[in-house]
């Protein structure tokens, strides 16, 4: 597989950046090897960009048709469900703006709206976050409308809207450690927000930059810590970094992450996107580069999109207890990694992890 791997990461960048192919040493590839790259990029949820990517090969190292066909509907569906993520989005900001409610969108189509084509980026479900009064509101309204909500082992509540998935919470910044919680507020109270224009005219309310940029690298850090994570998001890091580079200070985002405690950890993701996604070291949020970046992509090999592919993993447990133990497994596997590159961090998600309070 190391093959396809690489040839995956050759397509990746090429799609990501829409530039041409630097390497094309590990093509040709069978028909055997294309099939496998095709599901790994599944895995990894990142089929639609690769397919981009693939339109800048050579024509004699294309894939065979009837596998072109293939990957050209699965992308096909990709764009179309991001046409009804766009849609059902907007018609929830109107809802929750005209009932007085003002949600932070996270993620998602915030991030997609950073790359060269946002409908190829797959999308998962739409991410809310809302201060305490405004939460409560929003429960409100979700309850006034008979939508089944579901509360999280985080506290999160998610419910169906338009056959789309939302979720609502109640922290900006996927931050587990109780002492530095404080801090977290004084952040997201000295950058706030930015707004960002929806197709129908609508504004939203996003992250700024800052904020934006510890969110997905903190978010990327649970995940690894936990089952594992996929290069979709690493992909939404990359392009954030590019696009939001002449808005972010690079001091003030290094004090950051050493008041966060999370230097290595920012080092190591550093050297993951100059690395094997191609992002220019000057686009970096501020450039310190671990010297090998490859402890983090074992765990995105091991695992795929949210560690979904590792043997075992299931999303439903029959008991608590059989959940919380394979929880505890899948730290177990990461527990080196975590306290190299976020002791501190990496304790308090295992706590979280092991008490039920993270799904």
């Amino acid at each position: 597989m190391k093959k396809v791997q690489k040839a995956l990461l050759v397509l990746l960048r090429a799609g990501l950046w829409e530039s041409r192919i630097e390497d094309l040493s590990c093509f040709p590839m069978s028909a055997g090897e294309w099939k496998n790259l095709y599901l790994l990029s599944r895995q990894q949820t990142v089929t639609g960009i690769v397919f981009q990517g693939i339109q800048h090969l050579p024509e004699h190292f294309l894939p065979v048709e009837e596998l072109l066909v293939r990957w050209m509907a699965e992308t096909d569906a990709i764009e179309r469900k991001n046409m009804q993520m766009n849609k059902a989005l907007e018609l929830l900001v109107q809802w929750f703006t005209e009932s007085g409610v003002q949600p932070v969108l996270q993620k998602g189509q915030g991030i997609a709206s950073l790359y060269e084509n946002p409908l190829l980026r797959e999308c998962g479900d739409i991410d809310f976050y809302f201060d305490s009064r405004q939460m409560l509101k929003s429960f409100s309204l979700i309850r006034q409308c008979g939508l089944r909500e579901k509360v999280q082992a985080d506290q999160s509540v998610t419910y169906a809207w338009k056959g789309v998935e939302v979720e609502h919470h109640t922290c900006l910044l996927d931050l587990h450690n109780p002492f530095l919680q404080r801090y977290a507020k004084e952040l997201e109270q000295q950058y706030g927000y930015n707004h960002m224009r929806l197709e129908g005219g609508l504004d939203v309310r996003i992250p700024s930059p800052v904020l934006n940029l510890l969110l997905q690298s903190l978010h990327i850090l649970k995940h690894a810590l936990g089952w594992g994570i996929g290069l979709r998001q690493l992909c939404d890091m990359a392009r954030s970094c590019y696009k939001l580079h002449d808005e972010v200070e690079s001091e003030e985002m290094k004090k950051i992450t050493l008041q966060l405690g999370m230097d290595r950890w920012q080092q190591l993701l550093h050297a993951f996107l100059v690395e094997h996604l191609g992002l220019p070291v000057a686009y970096l949020p501020y450039q310190e580069i671990a010297s090998d970046s490859s402890p983090l992509l074992d765990i995105i090999w091991r695992g795929g999109n949210f560690g979904l592919y590792v043997p075992g993993h299931q999303r439903k447990s029959q008991s608590l207890l059989a959940g919380k133990w394979q929880t505890a497994c899948a730290f177990q596997r990461n527990i080196r990694f975590a306290f190299r590159y976020a002791p501190k961090e990496g304790f308090w998600v295992f706590s979280s992890l092991l008490k039920g309070q993270l799904k």
